[in-house]
């Protein structure tokens, strides 16, 4: 079950694709610099901007870190502070008009370097193509997902695992008629960063 998620849940989502173009044009990037930076198609980062598209967790820590800022600064997510989660009480949150869900698994360790999420993705929902830094590895949980791999594609059913390097260009699309749930572990996106002034 995937359920809805109540603003005590949710993260307080600061998302609008104006932030981003502003921070964009304050740092004197052109559109073509920062989805270069960010590992995204400067089509898509131009519909995110005119609030046309909205980019998933990771893609969005991906333009943070281009932009040199937080991820906060667009989304506050909840901060897992014990190492025990239980399933009914993880901090869940959304990005702004995205039908993805988050279940932060994961807790913010003095250097720790993964972030593990459990992503609930909707039926018919495909991310968009993206390339970062890092190294990632998801389990599938329930449901079946068509997964692009830099110039392979296949289906990943419940219990197939994925490792692979963020440089390689992936996407993923829910093919079924039920919910996916799967488990993210990464290197990336990058959660933290410098924070300016708002």
């Amino acid at each position: 079950m995937n359920p809805q998620l109540s603003d005590s849940e949710a993260g307080t989502t600061l998302l609008s694709g104006s932030r981003i173009r502003e921070l964009r044009r304050r740092a004197g990037m052109t559109l073509q610099a920062l989805s270069d930076q960010a590992g995204i198609s400067v089509g898509f980062l131009s519909q995110v901007e005119r609030g046309k598209g909205t980019p998933s967790l990771g893609t969005l820590a991906q333009l943070a870190a281009a932009l040199g800022v937080s991820i906060e600064y667009f989304i506050s997510t909840p901060k897992a502070t014990d190492s025990i989660t239980r399933s009914d009480e993880r901090p869940r949150f959304a990005v702004a008009d995205s039908s993805l869900q988050y279940e932060r698994i994961s807790t913010d360790l003095p250097g720790g370097q993964l972030t593990s999420l459990i992503i609930h993705i909707p039926v018919g929902y495909e991310s968009e193509l993206t390339s970062h830094p890092g190294e990632e590895l998801i389990l599938m949980l329930e449901g079946a997902v068509k997964q692009t791999l830099g110039d392979s594609t296949f289906t990943l059913h419940a219990g197939d695992s994925l490792h692979f390097m963020g440089d390689t260009p992936h996407q993923f699309a829910n093919i079924g008629d039920v919910p996916v749930k799967m488990l993210w572990t990464g290197t990336s996106p990058r959660l933290k960063g410098p924070q300016p002034s708002r």
